[in-house]
């Protein structure tokens, strides 16, 4: 068992204390007509992993600096304790952040154990399962990045392993401007409220994961809490939708045989008007029913570990995967059933992406990127190349996902060198700075800022 006999009662009681709402059955969805994904939060804020409508697109008006260094264009930077390669989350004049914090060996506590293939498997990179943690909830004034509070979600052992290079803090937290909800796979769903008082956790379960850690995040839609919990070999991979204000389980969706995925949904909508929640996998992607949890559609999958999030637009949806295979699949959403191998799938293209980080559809172009940070630009519709080979000035590892902001691409890469790059059909780099400390969030723009989280600080970049 993951937890020790404390830690479980006190989780327990601080549900029974949740004051009691109606639990919401069935929820309104507002159908959405037109090209683009529903979104969620209006301009200048970052409500999410990727932002409004999980997109990666930035909304603000105002112009953000297209250089700085550790000593330019620096409005603040804090300190945060303990590792965490969650992105800010941005709601007016707060920033949010998750963090964990490691504490003493636990003789005797490991992970549980693992199969992969029907035989034991251990990953050499499993780092984490011996230790206690402590999972923290941060938040950070945006104008002065001095800390407004910091509570602990939680205090003991964790259930698995991560990965060496990963983080127990590694889900981006999301809001709707009331509640803001943290993650942290088997340790539980969390809600606080803008002033940090908790007012309600989940226990959504044991999510096996390969001794890799989770890195799914939660969005919200509505008064859903909805948690995509791939896990190891698909026996136990589900959905789950949460009612926002109290945790009380809305629906559940066996996702069997998915294997374990680090992916996040994504928001779309259908020819029809209507919502449809994305979700990639290693041995399918599929279409549900936001408000239900019903499967709407099902296509043979990536056959590759399933890290990026959908993308969406004109009644498209783009499914990436990067390792062990590279492959870039258009589905052509309205059609029900199983779309394997019919005219539904649009389109599919066998290089370019990534391991980690997630594309980016912006500005009637699909950007792709490697791991090294070299662009690949696509015609969304056709999948036909626009350019290829696209060099930044500062090539290294790239993990944060790709943002669009005024007519430009942001690329950010582990040594934390970013570049700007032009959108458009002609590949041009227009910036490139470096924080000199490195990055493996994604980061957050909004209100004429980047909010960069490096390993030890998070970064306010802009003009004042």
């Amino acid at each position: 068992m993951r937890h020790d006999t404390i830690v479980k009662n006190v989780i327990a009681s601080r549900s029974n204390a949740v004051l009691g709402l109606a639990l919401a059955v069935s929820m309104a969805i507002a159908p959405v007509r037109g090209g683009d994904p529903p979104s969620t939060g209006g301009d200048d804020q970052w409500p999410q992993f990727r932002g409004p409508g999980g997109r990666g697109i930035a909304t603000t008006t105002a112009a953000a600096p297209l250089r700085w260094s550790p000593t330019e264009n620096i409005v603040w930077r804090v300190e945060i304790e303990g590792r965490g390669h969650s992105s800010p989350v941005v709601w007016n004049d707060l920033v949010f952040l998750t963090a964990a914090v490691e504490g003493e060996v636990v003789p005797g506590a490991k992970a549980p154990y693992h199969f992969r293939k029907g035989r034991d498997f251990v990953h050499p990179d499993s780092v984490g399962a011996d230790h206690r943690h402590r999972l923290e909830v941060i938040a950070i004034d945006a104008k002065t990045g001095a800390v407004r509070w910091s509570r602990t979600a939680y205090e003991g052992l964790v259930y698995d392993d991560r990965h060496r290079v990963g983080s127990y803090a590694s889900p981006t937290c999301a809001t709707d401007g009331k509640t803001l909800i943290a993650y942290f796979g088997s340790e539980g769903v969390f809600a606080f409220d803008f002033a940090g008082t908790q007012l309600w956790t989940r226990d959504v379960g044991d999510i096996k994961s390969f001794g890799m850690g989770v890195g799914s995040s939660p969005i919200l839609v509505g008064n859903l809490v909805i948690v995509q919990a791939d896990a190891e070999d698909g026996t136990d991979s589900y959905l789950i939708a949460l009612d926002s204000r109290n945790g009380n389980e809305v629906w559940k969706t066996s996702r069997r045989p998915v294997q374990m995925s680090w992916t996040t949904p994504t928001l779309a909508a259908a020819p029809d008007g209507s919502t449809q929640l994305l979700t990639n996998g290693f041995e399918l992607i599929a279409g549900y029913d936001p408000a239900s949890g019903r499967e709407l559609w099902r296509a043979g999958g990536m056959d590759s570990n399933a890290v990026q999030m959908p993308l969406a637009a004109n009644g498209l949806a783009i499914f990436c995967a990067g390792h062990p295979r590279k492959i870039t699949m258009a589905v052509r959403l309205g059609a029900s059933g199983d779309l394997t191998g019919s005219e539904n799938i649009a389109w599919t293209y066998p290089k370019g992406t990534g391991y980690i980080p997630t594309n980016l559809l912006y500005e009637g172009y699909l950007y792709l990127t490697n791991d090294s940070g070299t662009l690949t630009c696509l015609d969304p519709a056709t999948g036909a190349v626009v350019y290829e080979g696209g060099r930044v000035e500062a090539p290294g590892n790239v993990m944060a996902s790709l943002l669009g902001v005024d007519g430009k691409i942001l690329m950010v890469n582990r040594d934390g060198d970013a570049t700007f790059v032009k959108a458009g059909p002609v590949h041009e780099v227009i910036a490139t700075s470096s924080i000199e400390e490195p990055v493996y969030a994604t980061p957050a723009i909004t209100a004429g800022r980047i909010y960069l989280r490096g390993e030890l600080h998070l970064f306010a970049i802009g003009s004042n």
